[in-house]
């Protein structure tokens, strides 16, 4: 049993006591098993310091929650002592300066409300249940990377709590090498209690939706895509998705629960350029439903959450790809044809997402600036399963551990570690990119955690 100093034990939660299973809950429920011992529920910086002052001097391995979103479901590991940092939701903005300070606690849709009333955004992901903390921490990308990069990329600085109980800051000027190990290293070297961003102008309505093609036109589609986008304004993005077709009412009925592909669009420029872009898109193939219109900024930015929500079991593995050739779309538009029947209609039970890189997230910020690695992607490729009963887990992740093997040619040996499971250390060894910037991040990892304590994650080990 985890013993406590009189300081922590008002915020602590045990097995047994009221509300811990509520605060014990995560996205992921394939890891719902695990109970940990104690969750700390920080109500501010300090009582993070003092649950981190306590997990060094005792050497006891400390798991952090703040959205409770990773896709490995690390957050609550079984016996564990965790820090809760979800309540740690303030947000503020400057609109003078376009500089926000995020609690690590703060989710996407709060995040985007507040920002967008002063026509501000940061750069997230696409799910607004999100937690901006881990996001950010393994890089963040989504709607905007083509326009203003990745979320990293946009963050001036963090406050961060060390296993030796010690509140520092980490910036450009301030402990870099942190600060630079923090930007896709993600939880590996502290606890970060708030996050301060440089915020992008963004009209408060774009342009977002989807076309749907039959899977019988997906090749010529992913094709027409790798030769347009490349050309393609910054301000556009384009996730094409190829799953099974939820029952969306721009969709004939016939469609319902058939594979198909569908480009996920978001327009962020001028509105008179969106027709023609639409044209263009619409043009690669014919058509059965078009949904793309105007629409608010954070309900575009939320589209993905009917199908992702929480509570489901979750298993996801994702990498880069140099170029999307016609061997890789064989290989994606096959397993889509043969992937699992929905376990819950009418809700998906396999996507596959073919994000669209360039522009300000592959052109605009050096490989080497941060550990979050970009070098030579074209395509992200990111497969997602999801399912509710226990006794199917060999049905959807054989069905993704098989299209992962016969797509491994095909990727680079870097990645955003956010949209895939662990595959373990020699997978990790390469995620980041270089061989120098692994032992990078090693060298930060002795430096800041040399007890390897915040291990509940997609670890680097110190030396």
């Amino acid at each position: 049993m985890i013993t406590l100093p009189t300081d922590l034990r008002d915020i602590a939660l045990r097995p047994g006591d009221d509300g811990f299973a509520d605060a014990r809950e995560i996205f992921n429920s394939r890891t719902s098993e695990n109970t940990p011992s104690v969750i700390l529920g920080a109500r501010d910086a300090s009582d993070v310091l003092a649950v981190a002052r306590h997990a060094g001097e005792t050497s006891t391995p400390l798991a952090v929650r703040a959205g409770g979103h990773g896709v490995d479901g690390t957050a609550m590991p079984d016996g564990a002592l965790v820090a809760d940092l979800s309540g740690l939701t303030s947000i503020d903005v400057d609109p003078s300066t376009g500089v926000v300070r995020l609690g690590a606690g703060v989710l996407l849709r709060d995040m985007d409300a507040a920002l967008i009333a002063h026509g501000l955004v940061v750069p997230s992901g696409t799910v607004s249940t999100t937690g901006i903390a881990g996001l950010t921490l393994g890089g963040g990308i989504g709607y905007l990377m083509r326009r203003y990069g990745a979320t990293v990329d946009n963050l001036l600085s963090c406050s961060v709590v060390t296993l030796d109980g010690r509140l520092v800051t980490a910036s450009e000027r301030e402990n870099p090498d942190l600060f630079w190990a923090l930007r896709g290293g993600g939880g590996n070297f502290g606890v970060v209690t708030e996050f301060e961003f440089r915020a992008r102008p963004l009209a408060r309505e774009v342009a977002a939706g989807f076309l749907l093609f039959p899977l019988d036109q997906a090749p010529e589609v992913l094709a027409g895509l790798r030769e347009y986008l490349p050309r393609a304004p910054r301000e556009l993005a384009v996730v094409a998705a190829l799953t099974q077709c939820p029952p969306l009412p721009p969709v004939p009925p016939e469609f319902h629960g058939r594979p198909v592909l569908m480009p996920i669009v978001v327009h962020s420029g001028d509105p008179s350029s969106v027709p023609s872009v639409l044209d263009a898109l619409a043009g690669l193939g014919r058509p059965v439903a078009s949904a793309v219109a105007p629409m608010p900024w954070t309900e575009a930015n939320r589209m993905l959450d009917v199908i992702a929500p929480p509570g489901r079991r979750y298993y996801s593995k994702g990498g880069y790809l140099t170029e999307l050739d016609d061997a890789t779309i064989d290989v994606v538009v096959r397993n889509t044809a043969s992937a699992p029947a929905p376990s819950t209609p009418p809700l998906p039970s396999t996507v596959q997402n073919l994000w669209a890189m360039g522009g300000a997230v592959s052109d605009d910020v050096a490989e080497d600036a941060m550990a979050f690695s970009r070098e030579g992607a074209s395509w992200l490729w990111e497969s997602v399963t999801e399912w509710d009963d226990a006794r199917d887990d060999a049905t959807y992740r054989g069905w993704l551990d098989g299209l992962r093997g016969e797509l491994t040619p095909h990727l680079r040996s870097n990645s955003y570690v956010n949209l895939s499971t662990d595959h373990g250390p020699t997978w990790r060894r390469g995620v980041w990119g270089s061989p120098e910037k692994y032992q990078r991040l090693v060298t930060a990892k002795t430096t800041w955690d040399p007890h390897n304590l915040l291990r509940y994650n997609k670890n680097i080990k110190p030396r």
